[in-house]
C-alpha cells in the first residue's frame, strides 16, 4: 500500500491500459492502471539540453473500487489513438451515510484532452513490474515494458 499519498506524484506518466477486476462482494472492484512511473525527473545538463527521466512501468492499483465514471474523448482533439498521460490523481475524503470512510479520486488526463477517470476507493497501492530505465522521453517503448 502506498502509506503516503503525498509523497508521490503521476503528473505526465503514460497509461497504457486499465483492467477493472469485480471484487469478491460483487458491489466493488479493482481498479488497475498500467502505467510508466517516473521515478525521478533528471534536469539538463552541459551534455545534454533536455530533461531525461527515470521510468518504470508499474501497476497502480486502487482497492474496494465504487462510483466508476470513465470519460476518455480523443474525438474533443483529434487526437491519435496513444497511451494517455496523466496531468493529476487528487483525492478527497468521503464518508458514506453509514459512516464507512473512503476517498473520491479523480484523475485528470491531460492527454488526450477533456478527459478523466473518477472513483470511490479506500485505498491504493503500486507494483513496479521492471526495473527502472534512463529515457529521454516520459513514457517507455513498447520494447522496453515487456518482462
Amino acid at each position: 500500500m502506498i502509506e503516503r499519498f503525498e509523497d508521490y506524484s503521476w503528473h505526465d506518466n503514460a497509461i497504457h491500459g486499465f483492467r477493472i477486476a469485480e471484487g469478491a462482494d460483487g458491489c466493488s472492484g479493482q481498479l488497475t492502471l498500467d502505467i510508466d512511473f517516473i521515478l525521478e525527473w533528471l534536469s539538463p545538463t552541459d551534455e545534454e539540453a533536455a530533461f531525461a527521466f527515470v521510468v518504470a512501468p508499474a501497476d497502480l492499483v486502487f482497492h474496494e473500487v465504487t462510483d466508476l465514471v470513465v470519460s476518455i474523448n480523443y474525438a474533443a482533439c483529434s487526437a491519435s489513438l496513444q497511451p494517455m498521460m496523466i496531468n493529476e490523481i487528487r483525492r478527497d475524503a468521503f464518508t458514506y451515510p453509514n459512516g464507512h470512510s473512503s476517498f473520491l479520486w479523480k484523475i485528470e488526463i491531460n492527454w488526450p484532452c477533456n478527459s478523466f477517470i473518477s472513483f470511490h476507493s479506500p485505498s491504493i497501492s503500486q507494483a513496479l513490474r521492471g526495473e527502472p530505465i534512463r529515457s529521454g522521453a516520459q513514457h517507455l517503448l513498447p520494447s522496453q515494458r515487456l518482462h
